[in-house]
């Protein structure tokens, strides 16, 4: 029941803050929070020493509800493992807000946390549906309620977009149910690569839309820049390091392992919509003068990376696929928050009204260097190895692709070197009043340079956990 305490701790959490009256007890807020969040991460590690990454198959497997069975592999698990961190992590920089405004946006974040939870550990088809679904929910009021001047806008297209795509996910499952009477997604795994190629296309474009509008895969990319930039902060540390990979994990639980050959048929296609996402996310990244958006933008173009190297095939490709995807929500959730601490002091997200940071708030220059670097995938951190790793696939499986996802991470390079140049250097903002960061902020910033360094020269503290998944999850196309 490891995985079921994990997934129950921040919804009860979110149970009692919702009960606690401020005015009596809001001193207790900060500490409720900080238990109901760290406690699971906790769990998560004692998880991950106790996982026997030798074994494939899944482990922690237990039915805590009937006809409900949750469970992890090494792919689920050091994506329960990075959910867990990253809610920490906003806890611990949200703990600076209002009493009267904490309770209910800490009640709501954990919430959040306990449906992302429940997607990961989810092996029932249902559950991991109604867990992709729930998200929407706690995510709609973070940006409805404390979003940017659009955030109503920005919310009802993220919502109107990821629940139409949902549908269709809804219906192939129905089908699924229909056919093979059951909703296990181990079983399916099993029983659903018999279907002949016409079924399995049409499946596999029901489950594409779902899982491309929730990466976002261009052209159903448009959500994410407008949802970033009136997201609060936190929520863009969520949104990029969590929520956008939900999308990639259904591809790597559904339809890589159950439709082989539609995923084979359509791999093209998808290497397509990779290339131009990666080139046309960094053309449009470098134009921008919203900070937020761009680094909303290289998200996209870090997200057809990923997509490229799920669909090559190749043990390499995935692997750096899966890694790319740990590694971005480290990255991603630390420039976020960079532009959070950089929000609070000047009140303006526009680039040109930033420069001289270098000066006034040195500390913060090294790190947000540091994450830029990393973002563009330096050697000696986390995001060389997951591009590195997913390049070697795609070379393996169509070479010329290769070229033109190294012009996409050339033109990274090109927008994030020119925004660290605009931002950091030149004569200082006389808004920038404070010139230090707090103990909270520097401390979150280290934490995850800490990791982001740490994978770089260690990757196999994730591999060890990802390569022996790699055999069951590609034994079919080995025969195709």
């Amino acid at each position: 029941m490891l995985l079921f305490s994990i997934f129950l701790l921040p919804l009860i959490g979110a149970l009692v803050l919702s009960l606690i009256r401020v005015d009596h007890k809001s001193i207790y807020l900060r500490f409720i929070s900080l238990f109901f969040a760290v406690l699971p991460l906790l769990l998560s590690i004692v998880a991950c020493v106790e996982f026997d990454y030798n074994n494939t198959d899944f482990q922690f497997v237990s039915y805590p509800i009937k006809n409900v069975v949750i469970g992890v592999d090494g792919i689920s698990l050091l994506f329960l493992l990075l959910t867990t961190f990253l809610f920490v992590i906003c806890i611990l920089y949200n703990c600076k807000m209002s009493y009267t405004t904490l309770k209910s946006y800490m009640a709501l974040f954990l919430l959040l946390e306990s449906f992302v939870v429940g997607f990961f550990i989810s092996l029932n088809a249902i559950s991991f549906y109604v867990f992709f679904e729930a998200v929407l929910v706690p995510m709609f009021f973070i940006i409805g309620i404390w979003g940017g001047k659009h955030r109503v806008y920005a919310t009802f297209k993220l919502f109107l977009y990821t629940l139409t795509g949902s549908l269709l996910f809804l219906l192939g499952l129905v089908y699924i149910h229909n056919v093979f009477g059951t909703f296990n997604i181990q079983k399916l795994a099993i029983l659903m690569p018999s279907l002949d190629l016409g079924v399995q296309s049409l499946l596999w474009i029901a489950f594409f839309v779902s899982f491309a509008i929730k990466v976002p895969m261009f052209p159903f990319h448009t959500w994410l820049p407008d949802a970033h930039v009136q997201s609060p902060t936190s929520g863009s540390v969520i949104l990029a390091g969590l929520l956008i990979k939900m999308g990639g994990y259904g591809f790597l639980r559904f339809s890589i392992p159950m439709l082989p050959q539609a995923s084979l048929y359509f791999s093209n296609f998808v290497v397509v919509l990779s290339i131009i996402a990666v080139i046309y996310a960094s053309l449009v990244a470098f134009a921008q003068d919203d900070i937020k958006k761009l680094i909303a933008y290289s998200s996209i173009a870090h997200m057809g990376i990923v997509t490229a190297g799920l669909f090559s095939f190749y043990e390499e490709g995935v692997l750096g696929a899966i890694f790319q995807m740990i590694s971005h929500g480290l990255i991603s959730a630390a420039l976020f928050l960079c532009v959070g601490m950089l929000y609070t002091r000047t009140g303006t997200l526009e680039i040109a009204k930033y420069f001289g940071i270098a000066n006034t708030i040195p500390k913060f220059g090294l790190m947000f260097i540091l994450f830029s670097m990393a973002s563009i995938g330096l050697p000696g951190t986390s995001g060389f190895i997951g591009e590195f790793l997913a390049m070697i696939g795609m070379f393996k499986s169509i070479r010329f692709v290769t070229g033109f996802i190294a012009l996409g991470t050339i033109l990274s390079a090109v927008y994030m070197l020119n925004l660290c140049k605009q931002v950091i250097w030149g004569v200082s903002y006389s808004k920038l009043l404070n010139n230090r960061l707090d103990s909270t902020e520097f401390s979150i910033l280290i934490l995850l340079a800490m990791f982001v360094i740490l994978l770089g020269f260690y990757p196999t503290l994730a591999l060890n956990y990802l390569k022996p998944c790699m055999a069951n999850l590609l034994v079919k196309y080995n025969t195709l």
